[in-house]
């Protein structure tokens, strides 16, 4: 993908790349600025094949941080800003980082992580330093904040400013991976999915021809950049594109009005709740969006419904909404995706391009009949490349070029994907993964705790939230209340994952081996 950004550059220098808060930058200057931070990062030792951690949000800087470690054949592993200090911790143990690029708002949760990894160097980034003198949108109170000195780091614009662009020939073959992105897999922790070059440039070609995406677009980017999914359709869709977005650092539902209307946005990927709480902006309608042409959307707690997309069609002035797609970190998302001419409500649309989908029954292995539900396998050459040091998970979850996923659903007559639930127990909580040992992990720290089992239950807002049960140490008796350890786990981890509801357990139900049987609780 670093070629093509490398292409624009050459071919339309001048044409606006990203628009951050009415600051302008050009297919030129991101791809200068890109080639200056490969050279820093080679001169500093960063080699091709070493794992650089990203743990930023939206910013130019991703865009210029993400396509730098790329052009020297190093592998990009985004880490969630939301991390609190042990989950950053445990994954920049996994991927075996020695580099980190952050935001400087986040060092101290860096500094207090770096003597527990294998961190050598870490650079810093302010959102503010792309940030105009007089913005165009409404800018989070939160990126505006004065650039602190920090000793003892690099800060990535300065050492951006002091280097010449000088980076070396690396001799890459597209099956190289150049992606590490953290999921579940089927079962159990987090494990860094390892995507090549070839799987991420073949789903954003099969994504931009399927959603007609084009040079004469102007994209609305506000899904998170280090989520696959907000990384196909914001990072790497327009570049492949030749487009032009306005990159927003978070979901601002003004912002929203105000970048369509200023920018002439065309297409815009997003959560149904964001679309919803748009149209309920005081004065929504003063502002003038009919601009807009595509809009597609993810069910992240709460449905797409026909309704939902008439009410949207009316308030934009004619762009109706559409289910986005299905897709998995480990086939680098999208594997569909919805026609515009033959909608089915309910579905998560037909087969992307080059992407064949079957239907097995999970204890047989056999193909299920049409309208049955099963195991959702998937092959196409976005198809992951395995685990990183996950041997066993990989043979489980990839087999002969096949993604089981660990999904259920079924095929409809008209070859329309209906994704019903999943077979693994992983939690969706407004769209993030959460994973029930990772948050058991957590919370069987806590002083009081002997055993404690985690589940999602239903949430009309976020589809679910994190339930836990807990077995008390007997001395601790009454002493300790739900609400003690809900407070206490909003300290220790990310707010999605922290426990809505805490449930008090004399033993949890397990098998005789002592697996403890979650679906009983």
């Amino acid at each position: 993908m670093h070629e093509y950004l490398r292409d624009n550059a050459n071919l339309n220098p001048e044409k606006i790349a990203i628009i951050w808060y009415g600051r302008e930058i050009t297919y030129r200057e991101l791809n200068d600025l890109s080639e200056r931070f490969a050279t820093f990062l080679s001169v500093s030792g960063v080699k091709k094949g070493d794992h650089v951690a990203l743990f930023l949000t939206n910013s130019p800087q991703y865009f210029i941080a993400h396509y730098g470690i790329q052009k020297i054949g190093a592998v990009v592993g985004p880490c969630s800003p939301l991390f609190k200090e042990w989950e950053l911790e445990s994954q920049l143990n996994d991927m075996e980082a020695k580099v980190i690029v952050a935001a400087d708002g986040l060092y101290d949760i860096v500094m207090k992580v770096q003597s527990k990894t294998q961190i050598e160097q870490v650079i810093l980034t302010n959102y503010g330093d792309f940030l105009p003198t007089e913005p165009t949108l409404n800018v989070p109170a939160e990126i505006g904040k004065p650039k602190p000195f920090i000793p003892g780091v690099h800060d990535m614009i300065s050492v951006i400013r002091d280097l010449e662009s000088s980076v070396s020939s690396v001799d890459f073959n597209m099956k190289d991976i150049g992606l590490m992105v953290y999921t579940s897999g089927t079962t159990g922790q987090p494990k860094g999915a390892l995507l090549s070059y070839e799987n991420a440039l073949f789903k954003t070609a099969a994504v931009a021809q399927s959603s007609k995406i084009g040079a004469e677009d102007v994209l609305l980017t506000v899904m998170p950049l280090y989520h696959i999914a907000g990384m196909l359709l914001g990072l790497n869709c327009p570049i492949y594109a030749n487009a032009s977005m306005v990159l927003l650092y978070r979901f601002d539902p003004l912002a929203v009005l105000q970048a369509i209307e200023r920018y002439k946005c065309t297409w815009w990927y997003s959560v149904v709740p964001m679309n919803l709480a748009v149209m309920q902006v005081p004065n929504a309608g003063q502002y003038d969006i009919s601009s807009l042409r595509t809009s597609r959307a993810t069910s992240f707690g709460i449905i797409l419904t026909q309704e939902i997309s008439e009410a949207w069609a009316k308030f934009t002035v004619g762009c109706e909404i559409y289910e986005a797609a299905y897709g998995l970190s480990e086939t680098h998302t999208a594997d569909t995706f919805m026609p515009s001419t033959a909608v089915k409500w309910g579905t998560q649309g037909i087969p992307n391009y080059e992407t064949v989908i079957r239907i097995i029954d999970p204890d047989t292995g056999k193909e299920m009949p049409v309208s049955e539900m099963g195991e959702i396998v998937i092959t196409n050459p976005g198809v992951f490349r395995g685990y990183w040091n996950r041997p066993e998970a990989t043979t489980q979850t990839l087999r002969d070029g096949w993604v089981y996923t660990g999904d259920m659903g079924w095929l409809d007559e008209d070859g329309y994907l209906i994704f019903s639930g999943r077979f693994k127990e992983m939690i969706k909580v407004s769209g993030y993964s959460v994973f029930p040992e990772e948050v058991e992990a957590m919370l069987i720290r806590h002083e009081a705790i002997a055993q404690v089992a985690v589940t999602g239950v239903p949430d009309a807002q976020k589809g679910e939230v994190v339930k836990a049960y807990v077995v008390l140490k007997p001395e601790q008796g009454t002493q300790i209340s739900a609400q003690d350890i809900m407070d206490w786990a909003k300290q220790k981890m990310t707010t999605y994952k922290s426990p809505r509801y805490v449930e008090f357990r004399e033993s949890l139900p397990a098998t005789g081996a002592g697996k403890v049987l979650r679906r009983l609780l």
